[in-house]
């Protein structure tokens, strides 16, 4: 699955509306702090450049939104999904400030690839240096 994450309902809204309209299936899930939209891995490449285009011209919008009228809910509702082992998602709260500024250098993907990484390394460590893995 693809996930996409947001952190406000009318941007994810726009994100589902766009990809049903391409003939996308998704699944919605709302937790606490974000809303996750879900993606089958099977899209074509190029269809799939398109969503991870409008899904990037979408996160400038959000951020727009934190510096504009509702800044203060979305400066209180910025999280990071951190899958687990057991197969839970949850949520690491974390400075907005900061999440802006590692989506100016790498996409949302790129990560959560990284954030689930360190907790693969958290939850199974692998003492072994890295050239040996």
């Amino acid at each position: 699955m693809l996930e996409y994450a947001f952190f406000h309902q009318k941007i994810s809204d726009l994100f589902v509306e766009f990809v049903l309209e391409k003939g996308v299936a998704v699944s919605v899930e709302t937790e606490d702090l974000s809303i996750n939209v879900q993606l089958p891995e099977e899209i074509d490449d190029q269809l799939l450049q398109e969503i991870e285009d409008y899904y990037d011209k979408l996160l400038d919008m959000t951020e727009a939104l934190a510096t504009e009228g509702d800044k203060e809910e979305y400066l209180h509702n910025v999280g990071i999904a951190v899958n687990l082992a057991d197969g839970r998602s949850v949520l690491a709260a974390v400075d907005p400030a900061l999440v802006n500024k590692l989506l100016e250098a790498i996409s949302m993907e790129e990560l959560n690839d990284l954030v689930n990484a360190v907790v693969d390394a958290v939850e199974n460590p692998d003492e072994r240096p890295l050239c040996e893995r």
